[in-house]
Order: structure tokens, then C-alpha cells, then sequence
């Protein structure tokens, strides 16, 4: 089978096409035949070798996948051969991540892909959906599940709604009720917003943004998410209401930031770090559930419809999809992995 890898940390050119042993699934794992593979900022940076030592000395890349379960290991009972999925976490803690024909996995790293859904959509998940449910979940007043009305009344704020993150949060966000306010840093980058389902839009760089989102939430808003926090952290305070949550998933823009102790201790607010390499099992398998009733329910999807435009490579062009994640492509990166047949 065809599998991309690298050996050592580097640009896009440390990856290779290479030719590898099919593996048999142990007890408790699922072989996947992957048809498509997602591609992450998370991908290209541990590459880069911007989260340290290699934890392998062979690495393939791609926390994120949707394909059919090709064999299953002894005592697995939760998937069959034929079975469609879709993956979360793939490349953690293992050396074996999705930009590969076939990938052995643990059961909990799967998620059942609904017949209605494409494996385009169901490759657009693990990374960006399951990081978006927990900025969502984690708020004093809001709930610790999505479902439909289980955000009404709350009003969230996500910063950069044309991204991969803030898209899936708009789009839960919207199927769990709450009003949607984005903020964008250009017209084009507002019509994808306003597709994924906001319903206020707000241009950073025309006039004040504080004033804005007060002209909608006159009493703040509950929850913030938020992928630059150096550079938008004071607005948030300033936005943000009582007892609400700014839920930090990124560091856009720079590591640090500075707080005013005496204004930010007066909200109440909460600061929620959002890394999905130690949220706890519960937290990610509730993800899981409530992102796959999203898609039953028709109210999650990508592609330039649903304000994500798709952006497609074969896995012998895996260099060239990362090189685009790098270099802030807008939209979804996905690899054509195997057909989908």
C-alpha cells in the first residue's frame, strides 16, 4: 500500500511516497481504507517539528480521515467490514496517521460516518469539528452538549469565522440555537461566514468592533471562540458577559498576551485552553455523538455552499497540501487517498 511519511523534521520536501506492508489489526483495532485524508495546521507544524522531537522515527502524517472499515481486530463488536467512518486522533499517540491507503486504529478513535454524508465531510471533522464542539461546552451557564436548543438565548462570538475551526463552530453553534456573531477581515471572507450559517458579520477592519458586537449582544456575549487571543484578547474582555467563556483553541497573531487584572477579574469570565491532544475520553467521545447527530440532522457540511471551500490533492501531492495549509489556504485541504468505491 501507498503511505506518505517522513523521517526527519523540514519543510514539505521531508515527505515521501512510499511503498509499505499492509497491517493487521490487533485486539480492539479497525483497519480503515481511507478515500479521504484532511490536512491540518497540527500536520504541517509537528512536521515542521514546531512540537518538538519526533515522537517516531518514521512518521505518516494526518490526525483526520473518512474511508470503510477494511478488517477488524479479536473482540470488536462496534464495527463490521463494510462499515463507513470517519477519524479522530489518528496520529497521536501512534506513528501511522491517515495520509496512507490503509490505517489501523484503536475503536475509539472511530465514529460512524452517516450514509448521507460524503467522505469529504467526514475527512473535515476530527480536528476542526471536535475542537469547535469543546470551545462550545465548556461555559458556566451554556451546556456540555450540543443538540438542537441547547444553545438558545446564548450568543457566541467566533473570531475568524472563514476558518476551518470557526466554520464548524457556526455551524454547531446555529444547529444548537444560538445566535452567531463573526468577525471576518474581508468581504470575500464574509460570504463564507455568513454560508456557514452567522448571522451578524462583523469586518475588523471597518470602524469599532466592540461597538459592532455590543449593537447586537447590548449585554455581552456567553461564549467567545477565539484563535488569536494575542491580538484579540482585550476585545474579548471588553465584549464578553458575565460568567461567559473565551475558549482559546490557536495562537494566531502570537504567544502572548497581556491582562489587566482589575478588568478582567470583573466579568467573571472564564479562560478555556482548547488543545485536543488532552481533553479527556468523555469529552471527546461526547464530541463525537453530538458532531454525527449534526450530520444526520443535514445541519453540517462543507464545500463552498457551507462557506468552506474544498480544496482537493492526490496523496502523491501531500508536500503540496501541506505547503497550502501552511501558506493559509482558505478552506479544507483534502487528499484523494482511494477511490471512493
Amino acid at each position: 500500500m501507498r503511505a506518505v511519511v517522513y523521517t526527519e523534521s523540514g519543510d514539505a520536501s521531508v515527505l515521501d511516497v512510499v511503498e509499505r506492508e499492509v497491517a493487521e489489526p490487533r485486539p480492539g483495532e479497525v483497519r480503515v481504507r481511507i478515500v479521504r485524508a484532511g490536512v491540518n495546521p497540527t500536520d504541517w507544524k509537528f512536521r515542521a517539528g514546531g512540537m518538538g522531537e519526533l515522537a517516531f522515527p518514521e512518521i505518516v502524517p494526518g490526525q483526520d480521515g473518512a474511508g470503510v472499515v477494511d478488517a477488524v481486530g479479536e473482540g470488536v463488536d462496534t464495527f463490521a467490514v463494510g462499515d463507513r467512518v470517519w477519524t479522530m486522533l489518528a496520529q497521536h499517540t501512534r506513528p501511522g496517521g491517515t495520509a496512507q491507503e490503509l490505517v489501523v486504529l484503536p475503536v475509539a478513535n472511530l465514529t460512524p460516518l452517516p450514509d448521507g454524508a460524503s467522505f469529504d465531510v467526514g475527512a473535515s471533522l476530527g480536528v476542526p469539528a471536535v475542537t469547535a464542539h469543546r470551545a462550545l461546552t465548556t461555559s458556566e451557564d451554556g451546556p456540555d452538549r450540543l443538540a438542537p436548543g441547547a444553545m438558545a438565548g446564548l450568543t457566541v462570538l467566533v473570531a475568524g469565522g472563514a476558518g476551518a475551526v470557526g466554520n464548524a463552530a457556526i455551524q454547531l453553534a446555529r444547529w444548537a440555537g444560538a445566535t452567531v456573531i463573526t468577525t471576518i477581515s474581508s468581504d470575500d471572507k464574509a460570504v463564507l461566514a455568513t454560508a456557514a450559517g452567522a448571522q451578524h458579520v462583523v469586518n475588523y477592519h471597518d470602524g469599532d468592533t466592540v461597538e459592532a458586537i455590543r449593537a447586537v449582544a447590548p449585554d455581552g456575549v456567553d461564549i467567545v471562540v477565539e484563535v488569536a487571543p494575542a491580538q484579540n484578547l482585550r476585545l474579548d474582555v471588553q465584549v464578553i458577559k458575565p460568567r461567559g467563556t473565551i475558549a482559546i483553541y490557536a495562537n494566531n497573531g502570537g504567544d502572548d498576551v497581556a491582562l489587566s487584572v482589575r478588568e478582567t477579574f470583573s466579568t467573571n469570565a472564564r479562560f478555556q485552553w482548547v488543545l485536543l491532544y488532552t481533553v479527556g475520553d468523555a469529552a471527546l467521545r461526547a464530541a463525537a455523538e453530538d458532531i454525527t447527530a449534526a450530520l444526520v440532522d443535514g445541519a453540517f457540511g462543507v464545500g463552498e455552499e457551507h462557506g468552506l471551500p474544498l480544496h482537493h490533492y492526490p496523496l502523491t501531492e501531500t508536500a503540496l497540501a501541506h505547503a497550502a495549509v501552511e501558506d493559509g489556504a482558505v478552506g479544507k485541504v483534502l487528499l484523494e487517498v482511494t477511490d471512493a468505491d
